[in-house]
């Protein structure tokens, strides 16, 4: 077992060691491009033409961009563990029109250029810090073995050399200072390289933030879909156990109070009392199961379960639906939900006499209508119900609106989309 006190120095001789290694396998790659406009220099020096030069070095330039970047993006993660992650392209059918498109995207891309000026103009002065550091290093462990190094040379040279006595542990201390300040001063030059690798190879901020909005979005949706598969379940489960249960119980209480008239007054007044309560469970576990994700709505789509919800309140409801098709799940779920919360808020607090549901599909869009005649003043903020359902819709990219004069009517919006 190692001692705390061991593990930091050992710590840091394999960080020193594997940023040297990293330091050290970065040489030829940042010089990679350096004998190309070298050549072309030479050339135009020589010739006085420097359009052909320029031509050439371009072309080279251009086309071993992509493999030196794709060497330092593997040398990055393979030895750092950094990921110097490219900005993908949408993955497309392959023909020669969507190559030479892409290709055009690519030569006339920021990202490319930021490539070619790092490889360019950032790779040789990244070398020649990473020269110098490994030099440091030969350095400090030349100096730092200078006694053994004295010592191999036959006793006669050993002796005749004056400085052997006085300038030996000079080398030696100073060898040792340049190793121990080696982990710092590599660790910081491959901090320094990785990010700039990162900013320049990598792409840009904004294709960051792009990249990660998209991220956020897909897993938003993932989220809302499970979400929604967990309630389905969870309506499955109430539907079939827990409600059946109830309604077995409610037929043998029933059975009960209908085959044994010779019941005591109490036991008889205590079995229908059960009786009563087993059947306003199973009330109530309907309105719940109904709220939780109706089976209908599964089943049958938007339209029949909109139907069901206006055929079960007390109050006249016009309802038009208007789909070409079923809308994705989700979108009718919240769509439902939307309807189902603003009709309830029409019985409790609007004192409506009636109101109208529309649902209608435009283009991507799903548009739902919901209006009363009741006394108006609805309030989203007020704790009514209509501030949930604003999240709701905004959960899946929608826009949702509350329109309630004083007096009345009241129109709820919802905008969602419904593209697949």
């Amino acid at each position: 077992m190692i001692r705390p006190g061991l593990r930091r120095p050992a710590l840091l001789a394999r960080r020193a060691r594997r940023d040297a290694g990293f330091l050290a396998t970065g040489v030829l790659p940042h010089l990679a491009l350096v004998p190309v406009w070298a050549w072309a220099a030479t050339f135009t020096a020589r010739t006085g033409h420097w359009k052909p030069a320029l031509q050439v070095a371009v072309l080279l330039i251009v086309l071993g961009t992509p493999l030196v970047t794709a060497v330092q993006r593997v040398r990055h993660r393979i030895l750092l563990g950094v990921d110097v992650v490219p900005s993908a392209p949408a993955a497309e059918p392959w023909s020669w029109a969507v190559a030479a498109r892409q290709a055009l995207r690519w030569l006339t891309s920021a990202q490319t250029w930021r490539q070619v000026g790092y490889h360019l103009l950032l790779g040789p002065l990244l070398a020649a810090a990473e020269l110098l550091v490994l030099a440091a290093a030969v350095a400090g462990l030349a100096g730092a073995t200078a006694y053994g190094w004295a010592w191999s040379v036959p006793a006669r040279d050993r002796r005749g050399w004056l400085g052997y006595a006085t300038q030996l542990p000079w080398y030696t201390l100073a060898g040792l200072l340049l190793l121990g300040a080696l982990p710092w001063v590599a660790g910081a030059t491959a901090r320094g390289e990785s990010r700039a690798a990162a900013a320049l190879l990598g792409p840009s901020r904004s294709q960051r933030l792009q990249q990660r909005v998209e991220h956020l979005a897909e897993s938003r949706t993932g989220l809302i879909e499970a979400v929604d598969a967990e309630r389905r379940r969870i309506e499955r489960d109430l539907h079939d156990g827990t409600q059946q249960r109830l309604v077995s119980l409610a037929v043998n209480l029933g059975l009960v109070l209908a085959t044994t008239p010779d019941l005591p007054a109490g036991a008889r007044a205590a079995v229908a009392e059960a009786h009563l309560e087993a059947k306003h469970a199973i009330a109530e576990l309907n309105d719940l199961v109904r709220g939780l994700h109706p089976a209908v709505l599964e089943d049958r789509g938007l339209d029949a379960a909109l139907s069901g919800l206006a055929a079960r309140l007390p109050l006249p409801v016009r309802l038009r639906v208007d789909l070409d098709e079923r809308v994705p799940p989700g979108v009718e779920s919240v769509a439902y939900f939307v309807i189902s919360e603003a009709l309830s808020n029409v019985i409790k607090h609007a004192g409506a006499t009636r109101t109208e549901v529309t649902v209608r599909q435009v283009g991507a869009v799903l548009r739902v209508n919901v209006t009363d005649d009741g006394l108006g003043g609805a309030d989203p903020s007020a704790g009514t119900g209509l501030g949930g359902l604003a999240k709701r819709v905004d959960a899946i990219d929608g826009s949702f609106h509350v329109s309630s004069p004083v007096g009345g009517p009241t129109t709820v919006t919802a905008e969602l989309p419904c593209a697949r």
